[in-house]
């Protein structure tokens, strides 16, 4: 990979690094919300502070900031999987450690569906319908979002066989998730975790 490569990986990190969930409590309900519920700037945590009107466009742009990438970016650097996966991951960085919101982000989970939704969206589709069910049957969002990652490498494994050399780096992405979400994991086994559907009063 050459260096003219560098630009697009840039381009793919700055985009993975707007704030949305930041920009749309800011400019619409005046409030920082990494001041507010879990502190996370993520889509759920704009649905528990924000209610669902503001969750769902944010979680839409939060996907497309992995799936714009990997389709238009990757391919200007090169046909490989690799590229592309890497391109992604530029994206993934950006939106958990966004140099827009003082290196503070979300957990990744919905910009990663979205690289992996255009690299592999079958996979994808089944992880999502696990993510749901998961999520109605125990409420916990954080759960499924978990068990979404660790089943996202062998969904690809198994639906893309001609992609398997590069599982690797979709499980190393799986971990990453799953090791953003170590607080999450602790509550879980606490039994102090926020079920879905809970929402914090604001003013």
């Amino acid at each position: 990979m050459s260096v003219s490569a560098l630009p697009w990986f840039v381009l793919s990190y700055l985009v993975g690094a707007i704030p949305t969930s930041l920009i749309v409590g800011k400019l619409l309900r005046k409030i920082d919300l990494r001041e507010h519920g879990s502190r996370n700037l993520g889509a759920t945590n704009v649905y528990r502070v924000l209610g669902w009107k503001y969750a769902i466009p944010v979680a839409i742009f939060d996907i497309l900031k992995g799936t714009i990438p990997v389709l238009f970016f990757a391919p200007r650097v090169s046909p490989s999987l690799v590229t592309a996966l890497l391109i992604g991951i530029a994206a993934i960085v950006g939106h958990v450690y966004s140099i827009f919101a003082g290196f503070k982000g979300g957990k990744g989970v919905a910009t990663a569906t979205g690289v992996m939704l255009g690299l592999t969206p079958a996979a994808v589709g089944v992880v999502a319908v696990a993510w749901v069910l998961i999520v109605w049957l125990t409420g916990y969002v954080s759960l499924a979002s978990i068990v979404g990652a660790a089943g996202l490498p062998f969904a690809v494994y198994f639906m893309y066989p001609g992609r398997r050399e590069v599982v690797w780096i979709d499980a190393l992405v799986a971990a990453a998730i799953i090791w953003f979400h170590r607080a999450n994991i602790r509550r879980l086994l606490s039994g102090s975790e926020n079920r879905f559907g809970r929402r914090e009063e604001t003013s």
